[in-house]
């Protein structure tokens, strides 16, 4: 999953990426249960999701990977960019990725009681394990793919896709920073309609 990024482009209200945060996991008339502003995470989450899942650059990453990865493509994708957003993260942002996370998962913590079930599950691992630091190195990137390739319902195969991220480095680097020189717009437009 691509938590860093939806994070990041979700801006400094820490209820928007509440909102973006959780968004995956809240179905249908669900979102009524949140607060304004985590609710207007969410949506922001699902219009950065349709803008990514129709952006020529993303696509190109994901067909990449369709041979030998099929639905989880664009999984992988999203995890892959998510390693770069870690290892660019200076080019992004003046607050360090240390202090982004930390201030995040205070927030969750925080928050806590009012996340979807599976969220509330995964938290302590999520923390414990430093997932949105542990996105830029190789390593951790790796084990994040393990963790999802035991969570999927089919044979994924995503434990594997680390070597597809090595294999082609430069070109899904390229493929990031395109993409994300024009996500970061669309999401501060996005971002405009709620005021």
């Amino acid at each position: 999953m691509n938590f860093l990024a939806h994070l990041y482009l979700s801006g400094i209200n820490d209820d928007w990426r509440l909102g973006g945060f959780i968004a995956d996991a809240v179905k249908g008339d669900k979102i009524f249960k949140y607060s304004e502003a985590v609710r207007q995470g969410i949506i922001l989450h699902r219009k950065i999701d349709e803008f990514t899942d129709n952006h020529p650059v993303f696509k190109f990453s994901v067909e990449r990977l369709k041979p030998k990865y099929k639905r989880y493509s664009s999984v992988i994708t999203d995890m892959f960019y998510d390693h770069f957003l870690s290892v660019n993260w200076d080019k992004y942002s003046n607050e360090k990725l240390p202090e982004f996370a930390q201030h995040f998962y205070i927030h969750l913590t925080k928050n806590y009681l009012i996340l979807p079930p599976r969220f509330r599950m995964a938290v302590p691992f999520l923390i414990y394990n430093n997932w949105l630091i542990s996105y830029g190195s190789i390593e951790g990137l790796k084990k994040r793919l393990e963790g999802m390739s035991r969570r999927t319902a089919f044979y994924s195969g995503m434990n594997y896709a680390i070597e597809e991220l090595q294999e082609h480095y430069p070109s899904f680097q390229d493929e990031f920073l395109v993409f994300f020189d024009d996500v970061i717009p669309f999401a501060d437009i996005e971002k405009k309609k709620f005021k």
